[in-house]
């Protein structure tokens, strides 16, 4: 394999693709062999197994860090004696820099060395969320743009990771990878409340509790660099990339505009995030507060706070995210049997089930504790069925040469209409609905405005229904996919990316 291919693990970060294609040349006898032998991929399925769960793991600490917040958003409230608008900027200034950097991390992902994207990202992102947990107690604005500096090198994994995935399997085993990889999620989620509460409650300080991830995205970071092998760009595809001409990031963006399945299933997705967000970094609190107005636990007035309530929320984010990712699958794989549209209907029926569920836990909050869990344990359930399946119908709706722009694109929509502005939104919401500053109306204003997620998984609900109308014609779009003529692509000219017709290089 020559050094200047993209597929190589020791590519230069700015090499170019299509150039680096073109120097190679056929090779006969012993390589033709070897080429036969070897995976379309580049990649033998015992390294295929390694990379996944390399990026599984990966993926399950970006989820950890980003909610050990949550899991000591009372000790951080108590610490800087802030309102509840200012706890919901914790996470909004995080999303909002995450959300507008995709779209430069997707750019670079379909065009340069993916593995060493992630790589810089990671550990950037880990040396910041160390610094983060220094801050000192009269500069809260610190802590918010350390925060913010983590979305960056989130947003370098997070738009990639899935096309290597899309890369390496296809179809059914595709979609149980995806599944794998989308564990992480939940399982993540939980695991940043339960190591955040429990290293709070071992070092009586909440600072440790952001010193755990830093250790383990280093360890990321090593394994990314010697166990992974990035595979070849949409190679195992029926149609591999290298039949399809590379177009600009503007042709890119109107195609995937046009493409109904993919900004509906968007847009059901961006109310997914819109509650998977509010609930993230709300409902702990919201469990304490309710215990406190029910009497079960005394008022955080000097911390540590206690965050018991944090720990039992991880352990149902994670047991009702596993079972929510893998049954959401397994339903859908079953559904296809009998129609093609199952990925979006299953989408649809799991957060219009989740809608009454969630609805129930806030109002019961003030007469059961037990009851609360049970229902929220369910609503979650049902929520976390989409994750694989959104992720899965991105990926067969959108043509290999413009995924990385899509995962992007669905992060920027998604984020910005979603959990971007929740956290800070209900928290604004709580704090005008506050009559008067009491442990009743804290926990009163708060339910109140909690109420608003019910609302949105059901408009979720249906942006998903709509998609199952478009869903079986653009997969089929994307298969046969043929750039028109005077779509412009991108060829390279003299050690630079020059778009012309595709008329003019169809010789």
């Amino acid at each position: 394999m020559s050094l200047a291919d993209p597929t190589s693990d020791t590519t230069p970060f700015l090499s170019d693709e299509s150039e680096a294609e073109g120097l190679e040349e056929p090779r006969a006898g012993h390589s033709q062999r070897q080429e036969e032998d070897e995976p379309a991929s580049g990649v033998s399925s015992t390294r295929a197994l390694f990379t996944v769960g390399v990026l599984c793991f990966i993926n399950l600490l970006n989820y950890m860090d980003r909610f050990t917040v949550a899991g000591v958003l009372p000790d951080i409230e108590q610490y800087f004696g802030i309102d509840d608008g200012n706890s919901g900027l914790l996470q909004t200034v995080f999303i909002c820099s995450y959300m507008f950097l995709a779209p430069v991390f997707g750019y670079l992902g379909d065009r340069h060395n993916r593995k060493l994207i992630m790589s810089v990202g990671i550990a950037f992102w880990s040396v910041v969320t160390l610094a983060s947990s220094f801050t000192p107690k009269n500069c809260f604005w610190l802590l918010l743009l350390t925060r913010g500096l983590v979305g960056v090198g989130e947003a370098s994994y997070s738009t990639i990771a899935p096309t290597i995935i899309a890369d390496l399997y296809v179809k059914g085993e595709r979609t149980r990878m995806l599944s794998v990889f989308y564990f992480a999620i939940p399982v993540g989620s939980g695991l940043g409340y339960i190591v955040g509460s429990k290293v709070d409650d071992v070092a009586g300080d909440w600072h440790w509790a952001l010193r755990v991830t830093p250790v383990l995205g280093l360890i990321a970071v090593f394994l990314l660099l010697f166990v992974v092998k990035e595979p070849k760009r949409g190679a195992i595809e029926a149609r591999p990339e290298h039949t399809l001409p590379r177009t600009s990031w503007l042709v890119d963006m109107k195609a995937l505009g046009r493409n109904p399945s993919f900004m509906l299933s968007t847009f059901g997705f961006t109310a997914v995030a819109f509650v998977t967000g509010s609930l993230a970094l709300w409902a702990p609190a919201f469990l304490f507060r309710a215990s406190v107005f029910t009497g079960e636990r005394a008022p955080c007035v000097n911390g540590p706070c206690d965050t018991s309530d944090s720990f039992y929320f991880g352990i149902i984010t994670v047991v009702s995210g596993i079972l929510g990712v893998a049954s959401g699958a397994e339903v859908s794989r079953r559904l296809r049997v009998w129609t093609p549209r199952a990925d979006p209907l299953v989408c649809a029926i799991g957060l219009l089930l989740s809608a009454p569920f969630l609805y129930l836990a806030i109002v019961f909050a003030q007469v059961s504790t037990i009851a609360t869990y049970v229902f929220i344990f369910l609503g979650e359930t049902f929520l976390s069925m989409n994750w694989a399946i959104v992720a899965d119908i991105l990926l067969y709706v959108v043509v290999p040469t413009r995924r990385s722009t899509a995962e992007a694109f669905q992060i920027v929509i998604s984020h910005l209409l979603g959990d971007a502005g929740s956290p800070y939104l209900l928290g604004k919401v709580s704090d005008s609905l506050r009559q008067k500053d009491s442990y009743l109306w804290q926990f009163r204003s708060l339910q109140l405005s909690l109420l608003t997620c019910s609302f949105v998984a059901v408009a979720g609900g249906a942006f998903f229904l709509a998609t199952a109308l478009f869903i079986e014609r653009d997969r089929q779009r994307a298969m046969n996919y043929a750039p028109s003529d005077d779509e412009p692509i991108v060829v390279p000219n003299s050690g630079r990316s020059t778009r012309v017709p595709v008329s003019s290089v169809l010789i």
